[in-house]
């Protein structure tokens, strides 16, 4: 409050002209007095425009002019009273129940004689079901298009989650289905719980609190947000951004269990599982006790076998290995090597023989050759070597002169001859 409106705005009476007209100007010396105040109040709230407003039914009370309605805003715990008088009331086609959704055009008044500010209902209208729908409609298409639906961003759920965080609506048949269907399944599992509104004013941000709460846990393996089954308005808190955007941001997977199977709050578009009931969720979170022991058995069986065979089968291949003539007779291998290094003995001493045996044959045949050519083989036959008194062979009788004194060399022995004539007659000539 800074500036003083005229008087004639107000309808304030006059007051002395030593009165301060701006309240900064005020003093303990020099106060206005309250209705001036109170009226200046007045001028400013008139002054606030009208507003449209959104909010959730939590009391009403009829009055013979009037009704006093008290909304709640759908997310914070902030509430105002509305009067709303009976024509605007009249309007309505049903009356106003607790828990309605309603849009609300308010203007601020003041009481000048009390100092009492008040809202003005000047017009309501019931939020209805296709608007709601419309509304989520138009969230559901923007969220899809940032990718928090996108399959890719769906974490996988532990194959045996130690510890599940489960939150839910306190003493909630939801509650009991999952606990009870899970601890069936798999006794050992345990749950961390938080217990929150699931439905009106503030409970999506309890729920995001306490998923909050449970992410920050690392014993936390999974978290389930359950709810049993309930009007469509009942369930939009899990349709509602934050919560959306909290389980979208979450590390630890989330699995939705709100409603029946043809419940789908946008929740189970971008939750990790899909949970078409709390009962549901309770199976699907944990395996199942005795499908493990069956299959574990069914696996120790498969071993055995598997084993068993092995051995079976080595066993076969030894008795194969032990039967063969190698290890059955192992001497027989040393007697087929005998006999080999024998037949190639006698191979190699029948090829050495008959080598020396043609070899011997070459230097005979060669002797003979070398005999029948020899200088004593042809003296044998009855010829004889003339030789000069030099040694000289005397092959032409014209190289020798009578009287000359000659050396015949016969088959055996040697004669001294003297040449007393010669003549040129050939071989052949007679």
């Amino acid at each position: 409050m800074s500036t003083w409106p005229p008087s004639e705005d107000t309808g304030a009476p006059e007051r002395p002209a030593e009165t301060p007209r701006l309240a900064r100007d005020t003093t303990p010396e020099n106060p206005w007095p309250l209705s001036k105040l109170s009226y200046g109040l007045h001028g400013w709230i008139e002054r606030a425009p009208a507003a449209w407003v959104e909010g959730q039914v939590i009391e009403v009370n009829h009055r013979a002019r009037v009704s006093y309605v008290t909304l709640r805003d759908l997310h914070d715990e902030v509430s105002v009273s509305v009067t709303m008088f009976k024509a605007e009331m009249s309007r309505l086609e049903r009356p106003l129940e607790r828990g309605s959704r309603v849009i609300v055009n308010l203007k601020a008044d003041l009481y000048v004689k009390t100092g009492r500010l008040s809202m003005i209902g000047r017009d309501i209208r019931p939020v209805g079901l296709g608007d709601l729908l419309e509304r989520l409609e138009r969230l559901r298409r923007a969220l899809a298009e940032e990718g928090l639906f996108d399959p890719a961003h769906k974490k996988p759920l532990p194959v045996l989650p130690h510890r599940v965080g489960l939150i839910t609506g306190r003493n909630s048949d939801a509650e009991k289905d999952v606990v009870r269907n899970a601890t069936n399944r798999w006794p050992g599992v345990q749950f961390e719980i938080r217990e929150v509104p699931v439905q009106g004013a503030g409970s999506a941000r309890a729920v995001v609190q306490a998923l909050a709460e449970l992410d920050a846990m690392d014993a936390v393996d999974v978290i389930v947000i359950a709810r049993g089954g309930g009007a469509f308005e009942d369930l939009l808190s899990f349709s509602d951004e934050s919560v959306l955007r909290a389980v979208f941001a979450a590390h630890t997977p989330v699995v939705s269990a709100i409603g029946h199977e043809n419940d789908q709050p946008l929740l189970d578009y971008v939750a990790d599982l899909r949970a078409s009931t709390p009962t549901d969720a309770g199976k699907r979170i944990v395996p199942d006790v005795h499908e493990e022991r069956l299959r574990i058995a069914q696996a120790r069986g498969a071993l055995d076998r598997a084993v068993a065979t092995m051995i079976e089968r080595e066993h076969q291949g030894l008795e194969t290995m032990r039967s063969r003539p190698s290890l059955a007779q192992p001497d027989s291998m040393i007697l087929v090597r005998e006999e080999d290094l024998d037949r190639w003995r006698s191979r190699a001493w029948s090829a050495v023989n008959a080598q020396t045996v043609r070899a011997q044959d070459t230097v005979a045949q060669m002797r003979a050759r070398v005999r029948a050519l020899s200088p004593q083989q042809t003296l044998e036959r009855g010829y004889a070597v003339v030789q000069t008194p030099d040694g000289s062979v005397l092959t032409d009788a014209r190289d020798a002169s009578e009287g000359q004194d000659l050396t015949v060399r016969l088959a055996a022995g040697e004669l001294g001859v003297n040449v007393t004539s010669r003549t040129n007659r050939q071989p052949g000539d007679h």
